[in-house]
């Protein structure tokens, strides 16, 4: 894979949904067939494996104007998103596929007007002037943010959010300091580690660095980018267990997406997310997990890139997530525990998923934390605080509202 089509597969994975012609028909209760997870830091998976409670009828883009609360107000929203994700304003003779690029934008967009609100779409590439113009043509209220890149690079989110804060503006989700930090996979299991919360020991190794032969490493390990995501590069070949199989999988991520290379201690056991959302207060949603039905024995259950881009693949290994059921009530509050002290030590704010190992003596570690993560109706993110007790109205809603309330510097200062 090489960097070109790394940035590509970015731009599409962050909006792709599973579930895309379920939506047009009816509420998800049900299980569905697998299909593409393609994975930035918005989480999407194939299968819900727990029956919901009955969901509320709204459908992003069909249902009509709700009867609004009138204690509250109507606000003034520009929608950030790249600008080939723009969403047209009918599904009407589009394909699943063509819905796929542009799901997350078209659902958040519809949501927010169909709460009451004045929406604009603001589409972006590489130029900040275009948020300036849109900021001073529509005085909006508040920016909410599903653009996840910026000129093709996704660690520069951050200095878009930088900028919106520069211009005294109001967005949502996460802050530039908590972006920054969770991108850099070392940076965040430093900071994690000095607060003694449970993290994977790691390794770094800097392109045009030779490795070291010197050093004494731990194995297994799982070789990745430092700051690539969608599992670009990760596969099974990713754990290595000799030095002569991590000093080539080192230089394929050297070599194939143009990075730093980080290898983490490899932590068998069940893979976990947690959702959260809060600036000081937090909520947790309920423990989510990724589950292989039908994995050989001798295959890890790590999520690789062919497990989260390969829709044969995902039928033939059974992949489904959901609610976890078989946690011990003093596990579960070991995981929410240690995933909102992640939080707020990493400077997250607005929302969030969290994702985790359980290994199998029942010690959680953070693999890493994902800010702003996929906010399509029906998928993982939003699933889980419908089991919450949060409809996705609602849960678009008080992400405004987070965002209305974050105290950014220039709030502090007057």
């Amino acid at each position: 894979m090489t960097t070109t089509l790394v940035k590509l597969a970015r731009k599409t994975a962050r909006n792709v949904s599973l579930r895309p012609t379920a939506l047009l028909d009816r509420p998800r209760r049900s299980p569905r067939s697998p299909a593409p997870i393609l994975r930035a830091s918005r989480q999407v998976h194939p299968v819900i494996d727990s029956m919901s409670p009955p969901r509320s009828r709204f459908v992003p883009g069909l249902s009509l104007p709700m009867s609004r609360d009138e204690n509250m107000k109507p606000l003034r929203i520009i929608v950030l998103m790249h600008e080939d994700l723009v969403p047209p304003d009918s599904l009407e003779g589009k394909t699943d596929k063509e819905i796929a690029s542009w799901k997350t934008e078209f659902d958040v967009f519809h949501t927010l007007k169909h709460l009451g609100h004045e929406v604009h779409c603001v589409g972006v590439r590489s130029n900040l002037d275009v948020i300036h113009q849109a900021i001073e043509t529509h005085k909006p209220h508040i920016a909410f943010n599903v653009l996840e890149e910026f000129h093709g690079v996704s660690v520069y989110d951050q200095a878009v959010v930088s900028f919106l804060e520069l211009l005294k503006q109001p967005y949502t989700g996460c802050n530039p300091r908590g972006l920054m930090l969770a991108h850099d996979k070392a940076l965040s299991k430093k900071i994690l580690a000095y607060h003694r919360i449970p993290t994977p020991r790691f390794y770094v190794f800097p392109i045009g660095r030779k490795m070291s032969r010197r050093k004494q490493y731990e194995y297994p390990l799982l070789v990745k980018s430092l700051t690539e995501e969608a599992s670009a590069g990760i596969s099974h070949a990713s754990i290595v267990t000799s030095e002569e199989k991590l000093a080539e999988r080192v230089e394929f991520i050297h070599r194939t997406l143009g990075t730093d290379a980080i290898a983490e201690q490899y932590i068998e056991g069940r893979e976990l997310y947690v959702g959260i959302m809060g600036n000081q207060q937090l909520k947790n949603f309920p423990i989510w997990e990724l589950t292989f039905e039908n994995l050989p024995e001798d295959s890890p259950n790590i999520a690789t890139a062919k497990v989260k881009w390969d829709e044969a693949y995902q039928r033939k290994v059974g992949i489904k997530t959901g609610l976890v059921h078989d946690l011990d009530p003093a596990t579960v509050t070991r995981i929410n525990k240690l995933c909102r002290r992640a939080y707020r030590q990493l400077n997250l704010t607005g929302y969030a998923r969290m994702d985790l190992r359980l290994s199998p003596d029942g010690t959680p570690y953070l693999i890493e934390a994902n800010p702003n993560p996929n906010l399509s109706y029906g998928e993982d993110f939003a699933e889980s605080a419908h089991f919450a007790g949060i409809e996705y109205e609602e849960l678009i809603q008080r992400i405004l509202n987070l965002g209305l309330r974050y105290r950014a510097a220039w709030r502090l200062t007057g």
